[in-house]
């Protein structure tokens, strides 16, 4: 007796066992799921030590940034939008309420009330008052706080829109993961004003945020129903309640086993995460439909039960393995991405897979023993269901594509060749936005704001000064220079000081040097110290030498620093100007809008003076004014304090990753075109920019993971069939699928985002599942009629039916999905349906056609009954 023959016999000999073991472990893993954590951000794709996501957290530190929600208020109602008494008094309590907020910074919201005023005090002066520091009583005042807005262009566009119109409220949040909490909270301080303002929340956090929040009350509501389908498609083919439970069972015991499992261990639930459901599901039942769809054929024929239930696992349980370990292996493969969450998620279905396959050959065995055997006494149909509608239809294309196979490949390569040009047209881009439909507040939020401001979606341009050897030696040369300045000026200055300043400058350059520490700012920085401490206790010449000396390396300083030199500033300036004129930048913002606004102010706010100035000290007084202001530290958003980082936020009114990508690439070609002044190196960072990153990785990952996992399975289909062309044959319907359903991704325009691009796992799975049951089938008919046309016969008999009530059962099961507000949960509901039915129909038209033109080669030396295949196990 083999393994598989034992394993048989146990379960139906000791069902009352299997039964409560699989329960008791069920419940188990079952209680882990209450500690389940949800994780919805996608700079969580990349791993913890990626460059992209280190610097990203850095730059937000280094600047002082956060996370933002954008709250627009917009009033059409009023000829002057929201600038009327009544909507600004309300702007003004509801800016006081969400500061009040727990998780809101609100030191750093922009809003009329928190942000100045900067007007010329006269020449040479500048005052800072609040924009609205209370709320206007006349229509006048407003008047005057929309044309002071519009004249900041630190405002204009980001707070106020481009029409002078509409308000923006930018709240900063301490976590994304509070985004959805908060925004709650705004909705309900809104519900307590009323009047003619509509009100919008919008931005990337809210928007993951939220899908989190809402994606598990949607996969609640769509589970039960799938599954009510589910057992009504198999009701409509089986006709016995007791019996068609049993893929449910399995399904429901296989989605909370794996989701205890991976919970239980500590890992997150990520969006992606999320969807493991619903792959567990899909994969569950096929093995169990198959089972059914064997007992049901075959159980008026045997006319037991038990005997049917040897004869079925006799059948199927090798078949059922290999497509399971070749659906495993196809999402196993998803370890190789560099992308954790994906790991997680291909590891965890590979797991579900393989424990789905254990209770389809163990468990349900088991069940069937408890229903009484006088239940199945109308079950099945006596003839195995070939009289029926499903039989007969399929009897008679098992007729054409035997006679009409030629046609049938010409079709099929049509198809292929159209959908090989769908293949090159597959964008890949991502927005978590476009994640809502269209009619969701989000979405509705992000239209309207992104039209009437410069942009909700927010990347940085951070500039950082490069040092080589050469500053190092430019610094010393310099301070050299400094030294025979101040000795001439005063011949007095005792040698030996001189020389001991010389001596440091040379002891420290080698210091620097050697250590491969090129900033010139550090290095000169300790000489200065140096002077300042030998000044100590000096008199006279020497102190006055030493002074003055001091001044001087404090000039260098000041040189050195990068982002206080004018031609450096201009240079900034024209990056923003560039930005500007890109399609979706709204606009890029700057340390030079800073300085030449402050220069501006302190000319008596004449426009020509709307430039950056021409020295470095006359920057250096800009920004010493600036910082007189109720905001100072508003500078560091846009440069670091030692002015050799710098900042430009670039706002974009599009989400998507593909816009995201030539808004980088065009300023980036201009950039190579234009260098800047001095040694400046580029790096990105903000959320849009994250996001191409982990989609350029999971692209690749994908590829590879797929191509992979492709050339695995093929092995294993040649060791199954210890043949290579019947293996190769395996792979085609596979191979037509693929290309099949991303052809029409590319033809209709559907992007090539997350869901899709997982669901190419699921695709080789299942497309090798049928392909498998098919030619085993085809073998062993084969070596008992020595016939192909007589084993063609049979093929559209009970295998073609069960791998139509198959694909029927799931693809329309998964149909629900299609009613969720959630766009990645209709894909995936869209594209299981759509996989399930090309693999069905690939399989079912394009082997027995090749078969037919092949059959002299696929079939030599398999004329008997001796040479069919051994599958016991």
């Amino acid at each position: 007796m083999n393994f598989k023959e034992r394993l048989t016999n146990f379960s139906i000999d000791h069902p009352k066992t299997v039964v409560i073991f699989f329960v008791i472990l069920t419940i188990l893993l079952a209680t882990q799921i209450p500690k389940v954590k949800v994780d919805t951000d996608p700079e969580n794709m990349l791993n913890e030590d990626e460059f992209v996501r280190q610097f990203h957290d850095k730059t937000k530190e280094d600047f002082q940034m956060h996370d933002m929600i954008v709250l627009g208020v917009i009033n059409n109602k009023n000829s002057d939008g929201v600038f009327n008494p009544k909507t600004l008094s309300k702007i003004y309590k509801l800016t006081n309420k969400i500061k009040q907020t727990k998780g809101v910074i609100a030191s750093d919201i922009i809003a009329p009330s928190t942000k100045d005023n900067i007007k010329q005090g006269g020449l040479g002066r500048i005052n800072f008052n609040w924009l609205m520091d209370k709320p206007p009583k006349t229509e006048a005042q407003a008047k005057y706080i929309r044309n002071e807005a519009m004249d900041n262009p630190m405002l204009k566009g980001t707070m106020i829109s481009e029409d002078g119109e509409a308000l923006a409220l930018y709240i900063p949040i301490k976590s994304k993961d509070l985004s959805y909490e908060i925004s709650m909270k705004i909705e309900e301080y809104i519900k307590e004003l009323s009047g003619n303002e509509r009100y919008y929340m919008s931005g990337l956090p809210i928007a993951e945020d939220t899908f989190g929040a809402q994606m598990f009350k949607l996969m609640r509501r769509a589970a039960p129903v799938t599954m009510l389908i589910l057992l009504l498609l198999l009701w409509f083919f089986f006709k016995k309640l007791s019996l068609i439970i049993s893929p449910i069972i399995v399904a429901i015991m296989t989605v909370i086993s794996t989701m205890g499992l991976l919970i239980g261990l500590g890992f997150k639930v990520h969006i992606l995460i999320s969807m493991i459901p619903v792959f567990l599901m899909s994969i569950a039942v096929i093995d169990s439909v198959h089972m059914l769809s064997e007992f049901y054929d075959r159980y008026q024929q045997i006319g037991d039960k038990r005997r049917t239930i040897i004869a079925v696992m006799d059948e199927l349980f090798t078949p059922m393995l290999y497509t399971s370990l070749t659906t495993s292996i196809g999402f196993a493969s998803l370890a190789l991405t560099p992308l954790p969450p994906v790991q997680v998620f291909g590891v965890f279905v590979a797991i579900g897979t393989m424990l789905a396959w254990i209770l389809t050959v163990i468990f349900i065995p088991a069940y069937t023993m408890f229903i009484k055997e006088e239940s199945f006494e109308n079950f099945g149909a006596e003839d195995g269901g070939s009289s029926s509608l499903l039989g007969r239809m399929l009897h008679s294309l098992g007729n054409l594509i035997y006679r009409r196979y030629k046609t049938v490949l010409v079709i099929i390569l049509i198809i292929l060749v159209i959908s090989g040009y769908g293949i090159t047209k597959i964008v890949v881009n991502d927005n978590p936005v476009t994640w809502f439909e269209k009619s969701h507040p989000i979405r509705q939020a992000d239209r309207v704001l992104n039209d009437r401001f410069a942009g909700t979606y927010m990347a940085y341009m951070v500039w950082d000064t490069q040092y080589t050897l050469d500053s190092l030696q430019n610094a010393k040369d310099d301070l050299i220079s400094e030294i025979e300045d101040t000795e001439s000026m005063y011949p007095k200055l005792q040698k030996k000081q001189v020389n001991n300043i010389r001596n440091e400058i040379n002891s420290k350059f080698k210091e620097y040097k050697s250590k491969e520490v090129f900033n010139q700012i550090k290095f000169v920085d300790k000489i200065k110290d140096y002077v300042v401490k030998l000044k100590e206790g000096k008199t006279g010449d020497s102190k006055w030498a030493l002074e003055d000396l001091e001044f001087a390396i404090g000039d260098l300083q000041t040189e050195y620093q990068t982002f206080k030199q004018p031609e450096v500033l201009e240079y900034l300036s024209q990056v923003q100007n560039q930005l500007e004129s890109m399609k979706n930048v709204g606009k890029a913002g700057g340390l030079p809008d800073v300085v030449k606004k402050v220069h501006k102010e302190l000319r008596q706010g004449s426009e020509e003076y709307y430039k950056i100035p021409n020295s470095a000290p006359a920057v250096a007084q800009t920004l010493m004014s600036f910082q007189n202001s109720h905001n100072p530290d508003d500078l560091w958003h846009f440069v670091e304090p030692n002015y050799l980082r710098a900042n430009i936020w670039v706002q974009l009114n599009s989400g998507n990753n593909q816009d995201m990508q030539r808004v980088k690439d065009q300023i980036e070609s201009w950039i190579a075109e234009h260098p800047p002044p001095r040694n400046l190196k580029l790096n990105w960072a903000g959320l849009n920019y994250v996001n191409i990153v982990w989609q350029n990785k999971m692209v690749k990952g994908m590829l590879k993971a797929l191509l992979g996992s492709f050339i695995v399975v093929l092995i294993l289909m040649i060791f199954l069939f210890r043949s290579f062309w019947w293996g190769l044959l395996s792979m085609l319907p596979l191979s037509v699928t693929v290309t099949f359903a991303y052809g029409m991704i590319g033809l209709i325009g559907k992007n090539y985002d997350m869901p899709v691009a997982v669901l190419s796992s699921l695709t080789l799975g299942l497309s090798v599942d049928f392909a498998i049951h098919f030619i085993q089938r085809s073998r062993e008919f084969y070596a008992d009629s020595g016939s192909w046309e007589e084993t063609l016969q049979k093929m559209f008999g009970e295998p073609a039916r069960a791998i139509t009530r198959n694909a029927l059962v799931v693809a329309i099961g998964f149909l629900p999905l299609l009613l969720s507000p959630l766009k990645p949960h209709k894909t995936v509901g869209t594209l299981i349906s759509t996989i399930l039915a090309i693999s069905a129909i690939s399989t079912l038209f394009i082997l027995p056609a090749l078969i037919t033109i092949l059959s002299h080669l696929l079939f030599k030396d398999k004329k008997s009954k001796e040479d069919k295949l051994d599958y016991s196990g």
